[in-house]
């Protein structure tokens, strides 16, 4: 069963790591409600490290899995909420060919940079 008070830490958590571009899950799936609480509660909520480091630690590990649609969310987040700029991303890459190998980084060179021309293109339009 969900706890409430974690629940909504939680859809408070993942609004601001993720702003609309996610929508939050309905109650009374149990792996999503498990997600809210633990993941976006308890753990992207923590004060250590900031959310601009976490998404960045994130990055690098999706990147090594080469999940591209979710890296593809990962870069417009960390651009919409100001964690990151393009070049940042663009510099961030070079990091992941480095140590994930070129092939891994090159599947998401394309997805990069479309992320970064939909945010350039909604921040014109705001």
């Amino acid at each position: 069963m969900a706890d409430g008070t974690r629940r909504e830490r939680g859809l408070e958590m993942i609004k601001r790591v993720y702003g609309d571009d996610v929508a939050p899950p309905p109650e009374g799936n149990v792996f999503t409600d498990i997600m809210l609480e633990q993941v976006f509660a308890e753990v992207w909520s923590r004060d250590v490290m900031s959310v601009r480091d976490r998404r960045l630690l994130l990055m690098g590990i999706i990147a090594e899995k080469g999940e591209g649609m979710v890296f593809g969310i990962q870069v417009k987040a960390a651009l919409k909420n100001g964690e990151l700029e393009p070049e940042e991303v663009r510099e961030l890459m070079l990091m992941i060919a480095q140590y994930s190998g070129y092939p891994r980084a090159a599947a998401l060179l394309g997805i990069v940079e479309e992320k970064i021309a939909e945010v350039a293109k909604e921040r014109e339009g705001e």
